[in-house]
Parts: structure tokens; C-alpha cells; sequence
């Protein structure tokens, strides 16, 4: 089993990602992508007892999107390992470690699918009444000046007669209402907190968008995941609409209002909530009488590509 986990390292880690120069995305009808992580903690002397929750590992299904292989290093011996699938339908990985010396480092690769020819994201209909993305969170509580905006922006009729309209109006609102700036919000900042800012990063974004979509009676979820090209994660948000002439279903508007735009094939789901605390990458506990720091890298991208009616000249993928 061990030789097992080796041999599926390997393969993972030695693949390469493609040059997106050139790339004609409009006709990509499917992609795999490689998403490289890694994870390092940094304390003062020695911690006991840690109890780490990973959320950096996708669901194996998400709308369209499929993962085909993952892979977990830790640099520390693991008393415990344990996964669940959360309340969200997320895939949490739960570790025990009983002590390490200053480090610990996590790295995943993880492999994952997208097509460009799937049918919408498909939910049960009862996520429209779902409370969860309805009522305000910890993080999206409304102030005078949100209830304010969502008043100017729609109404309770809007949202049940033109929920995909409402919806990108709100998203179109906030792309142009914030600026982006780093440094000057944290991952405690409330969306009425960012509003007065009118500055922030993806994360305040999606918290402002996901405010005034439940106050104009939208239900809507926080996701997290990957954007090509950027950094670090990224967030947006899915509006949940009733599903066009598919009774007793709804569908996932993934809309991001750091970009003003729609979704499309360089975003890679990894968790939905209600906001950022509910899909942190990383949280725990641990014993030691001082604080630790955190490094966080990652690099993602293609690893193979098939165009629409693909022939071998046009064919970019790469065993």
C-alpha cells in the first residue's frame, strides 16, 4: 500500500504544467489541471498535540468539475487521520499529530477535470430555501448602508420573477462599488466592515456580493478555489436559482464580482460555505505557549487540454 502512495506521488509530482500562451480557450472543451500546495508552520520550539483541519482537497464531483487523483505529504509522524464529507458536502481531511519540533510542512498535488460541454451545476431544489444561504453569517451581516444598497438593487419579486438578472446586477454592483487592495481587510473583516473600506480582496468581495444577494432574497453560497494565473485562492459566488424548465431543481450561478464576470473553465472549485469560516484551508488546535506562522505556496495549471472536434494538429494535451 505504502509502494502504492510512492508510485502515485511520483506520477503526480513529475507532471507538467503546459504553456497557456497561445491557448484558443474559447474552443477547449475539456482540461485537467495540476494543483501543487504547500503548507509550512513555523513555531519557536516544540508543539504537542496538534489537531489540523485540512480543506484543500475537492469534492470528487462538483457541477462539471471531477477529481481524478490526489496525493498528502506531512513532514510528521500522524497518530490519526480521518475524512468526512461536512454539512456542505465539503471533503475535510482531519489529522492528529502528537508532537513535532519548530515545522511542519503539508504538500498536495491534486488532479482534477473540467468540461466545457456539461449540463448547469445542478442542485436539489431545496437549496432555494435552504436557510443556511438565506440568513446572514458571522461574516455577512448587514448594516444600514448594505440594506441600503440591496433596496436600490432589488427586490423580493425580482428575485423570484429574474433571479439570474438580479443576480448579476448585484455582481456587476460590487465589481464596481470596491477596489482591490491588499493589507487592508483580514479573514475576520465583515462585509459591512469592507463596504465602509470600499477596498479588499476577493475574499471582501464575495462577502459584500453574498450579503446583498440573501438580503434581495437570493440564496447564495461563498465558494473557494483556484483562478489560473493568480497567486494565491481565489473566492466567488454561486446564486442558486430555480432550475429553467426542470421543476423541483435549481442551478449554481457561479459569478465572481472580484473580476465582474461569469465563471468559466480557469476556476477550480474546491469548497462551498457560508463564508470564509466555513471553507478555511487550514484551522486547528495544538499545545505550545506561542503562536506559529504560517507559508503558504501553490502553483496550478493545465496539464492537458482537448479543443472541440479535435484533431491531432489542434490537439495541445500532453500524456
Amino acid at each position: 500500500m505504502k509502494q502504492e502512495q510512492v508510485d502515485s506521488k511520483t506520477q503526480i509530482a513529475t507532471l507538467d504544467l503546459l504553456d497557456t500562451q497561445g491557448i484558443d480557450w474559447e474552443h477547449v472543451q475539456r482540461t485537467a489541471y495540476l494543483i501543487h500546495q504547500h503548507f509550512r508552520y513555523d513555531y519557536p520550539g516544540s508543539v504537542r498535540d496538534l489537531k489540523q483541519r485540512l480543506l484543500i482537497v475537492p469534492p470528487e464531483t462538483y457541477g462539471d468539475q471531477k477529481r481524478i487523483v490526489h496525493h498528502l505529504d506531512i513532514s510528521a509522524n500522524v497518530a490519526e487521520t480521518s475524512i468526512e464529507v461536512d454539512e456542505f458536502a465539503n471533503h475535510v481531511i482531519n489529522l492528529h499529530i502528537p508532537s513535532f519540533e519548530r515545522s511542519i510542512d503539508f504538500e498536495a498535488w491534486i488532479v482534477v477535470e473540467r468540461s466545457a460541454d456539461q449540463e448547469p451545476h445542478l442542485l436539489p431544489g431545496t437549496a432555494l430555501s435552504d436557510a443556511r444561504y438565506l440568513e446572514p453569517s458571522a461574516l455577512t451581516q448587514p448594516d444600514d448602508a448594505l440594506c441600503q444598497v440591496a433596496a436600490a438593487l432589488g427586490t423580493a419579486d425580482q428575485a423570484r420573477e429574474q433571479p439570474a438578472t438580479l443576480a448579476r446586477s448585484i455582481n456587476d454592483w460590487v465589481h464596481n462599488a470596491l477596489s482591490y487592495e491588499h493589507d487592508v481587510t483580514a479573514i475576520h473583516t465583515t462585509a459591512a466592515q469592507v463596504l465602509s473600506l470600499r477596498r479588499g480582496v476577493c475574499q471582501d468581495y464575495a462577502h459584500v456580493m453574498l450579503t446583498l444577494c440573501r438580503l434581495c432574497g437570493l440564496p447564495a453560497r461563498y465558494i473557494s478555489g483556484h483562478l489560473l494565473g493568480e497567486g494565491g485562492t481565489h473566492a466567488w459566488v454561486e446564486a442558486l436559482l430555480p432550475a429553467p424548465d426542470r421543476p423541483g431543481e435549481a442551478i449554481a450561478l457561479a459569478l465572481d464580482p472580484t473580476h465582474g464576470c461569469e465563471t468559466n473553465l480557469h476556476y477550480i472549485s474546491v469548497a462551498a460555505g457560508r463564508d470564509y469560516y466555513d471553507v478555511a484551508p487550514t484551522s486547528g488546535t495544538y499545545r505550545a505557549p506561542y503562536s506559529g506562522q504560517l507559508t503558504a505556496k501553490k502553483r496550478v495549471g493545465p496539464i492537458s487540454l482537448e479543443y472541440a472536434n479535435a484533431n491531432p494538429s489542434s490537439d495541445a494535451s500532453k500524456d
